[in-house]
C-alpha cells in the first residue's frame, strides 16, 4: 500500500466528503501518497485542490458501472497513476470504482460505507462486494449490522471491520471566534443542529421541539446550520408557528468549529444515523448532545453521561430532554466535559486511521 485514491463523486459537501479529505490529509501525513478522485463541481475538488492534494474528475451517476467507456476512463487513471489503494464511500462509488480498480488490479479496493441503510441483495452489489473490494469497513456497528441484513448469507460477517470516524484533535482546543450570526440575550440558552435540510435529518422534529418549548415559557434560540430541498418548507412552517424569533435557519456554515463554539448544546434530530460525525463535533468542543436513542447514536453518546437519548421519534420527550438541559447550567457543563473526555479517549483521527491502515495492511 503505497498510494491511495480516495474516491468521491458527490457534488455536495456532508460527512462523507468531509471523513474523505481528513483522512486524506491524515494518510498523506503518514507518508503515503494520496491522490483525490472527485466532482469537478464539489466542495470537495475545490478543498482537496486548495489542500495541494492532485485530484482526478469524475462523474457517476447510479447507472455508471454499465457505462464500459466510463469505467476503462478510470481504470486508465489507476494505472497510469500506479494506484494500488482506492477507497470510496457511496452507493453508487461501490459499483463504479470497486469494478473500474478491479480491472486496474488494485491491490486494496475499499468500500467504508458510512450509511446505516440495508443494502439491496442484487447480484453487481454482491459481485462489488464479494469479488471486486477487498475491505469493507462499516463506520458503526449500527452500520455493519444493516449492511448484513439483506446479505448475510453472501457475506461474511468478520469480512466487514467496524473502525469509528475520528475528529481532529485541533478540534479540541479552547478558546477561538464564536459565528456572529448567533447572537444571545441574558438567560437564553443557545440550541444548534447542524445537517442537510432533508427528511432523514429530521428538522421538521425541530420545529415541533421549539413550539413545545416556547409553549412552557422556556427561553432558548435554536440556530440550524445547513442547507437542502426543505429549505423553504421548513422556512414557512417557523413562521407558520410563529416561531421566527426561536428558531433561525443559518443556510450553509463553513466554519463549523465557530458555530460549535457559538451554542450551549446540540441537538440531533435525525432519523437514522451510520455515525453522527456532527455529535463528536459537538462533543469535541465540550457540548452535550441530545438525540434520538436510534441507530449509532447510543454508540457515540453515554446517556445520562454525555448526553441524553430520548424515545424514537417523540419530539414530546426530545423536547423535555432537551428543557432538562436547558434549566441545569451545572449539568450540561458536566455533561459537556465528559463528552470532550469521550472523544480524547475514543474518536481520535490519528488513532482511527492507525487502526484502518493496520486492517488494510493485515488484510
Amino acid at each position: 500500500m503505497k498510494k491511495i485514491c480516495f474516491f468521491n463523486s458527490s457534488n455536495f459537501w456532508g460527512g462523507g466528503e468531509k471523513l474523505h479529505l481528513e483522512n486524506a490529509k491524515v494518510f498523506r501525513k503518514k507518508g503515503y501518497e494520496v491522490t483525490i478522485a472527485a466532482h469537478q463541481d464539489s466542495e470537495l475538488w475545490t478543498r482537496a485542490q486548495d489542500a495541494g492534494f492532485e485530484t482526478f474528475a469524475v462523474e457517476v451517476g447510479s447507472a455508471s458501472f454499465l457505462n464500459v467507456f466510463k469505467l476503462i476512463r478510470i481504470q486508465s487513471y489507476l494505472r497510469k497513476e500506479k494506484i494500488d489503494t482506492v477507497i470510496f464511500t457511496t452507493s453508487q462509488d461501490l459499483k463504479t470504482a470497486s469494478i473500474a480498480a478491479h480491472w486496474a488490479k488494485c491491490n486494496t479496493i475499499v468500500y467504508l460505507r458510512g450509511l446505516a441503510t440495508p443494502i439491496k441483495n442484487s447480484s453487481v452489489n454482491r459481485y462489488c462486494m464479494n469479488v471486486a473490494c477487498t475491505h469493507l469497513v462499516a463506520n458503526s456497528q449500527e452500520t455493519k449490522r444493516t449492511m448484513l441484513q439483506h446479505l448475510g448469507k453472501h457475506i461474511a460477517a468478520d469480512k466487514i471491520a467496524v473502525i469509528y470516524h475520528g475528529i481532529d484533535d485541533n478540534l479540541l482546543v479552547e478558546g477561538g471566534d464564536k459565528l456572529p450570526q448567533v447572537t444571545t440575550e441574558d438567560g437564553t440558552v443557545i440550541l444548534g443542529n447542524a445537517g442537510r435540510l432533508t427528511l432523514q435529518k429530521g428538522q421538521q422534529h425541530l420545529i415541533e421541539v421549539a413550539e413545545q418549548l416556547k409553549k412552557n415559557n422556556v427561553k432558548f434560540k435554536l440556530y440550524v446550520a445547513g442547507t437542502g430541498e426543505l429549505y423553504d418548507e421548513l422556512q414557512a412552517t417557523i413562521a407558520a408557528k410563529k416561531l421566527k424569533n426561536e428558531v433561525i435557519l443559518l443556510g450553509f456554515i463553513a466554519d463549523m468549529e465557530a458555530f460549535m463554539r457559538s451554542i450551549d448544546l446540540f441537538i440531533l434530530s435525525s432519523s437514522w444515523e451510520g455515525f453522527g460525525f456532527v455529535i463528536v463535533e459537538a462533543m469535541a468542543k465540550g457540548k452535550p448532545v441530545v438525540a434520538f436513542d436510534i441507530t449509532s447514536n447510543p454508540e457515540i453518546i453515554t446517556d445520562g453521561e454525555t448526553g441524553l437519548l430520548a424515545k424514537h421519534l417523540d419530539t414530546g420527550d426530545l423536547a423535555n430532554q432537551t428543557a432538562r438541559l436547558i434549566s441545569d447550567t451545572a449539568l450540561r457543563e458536566q455533561m459537556g466535559q465528559a463528552a470532550k473526555q469521550s472523544v480524547v479517549d475514543r474518536f481520535l483521527i490519528e488513532e482511527q486511521i492507525t487502526a484502518l491502515e493496520l486492517y488494510l495492511l493485515k488484510v
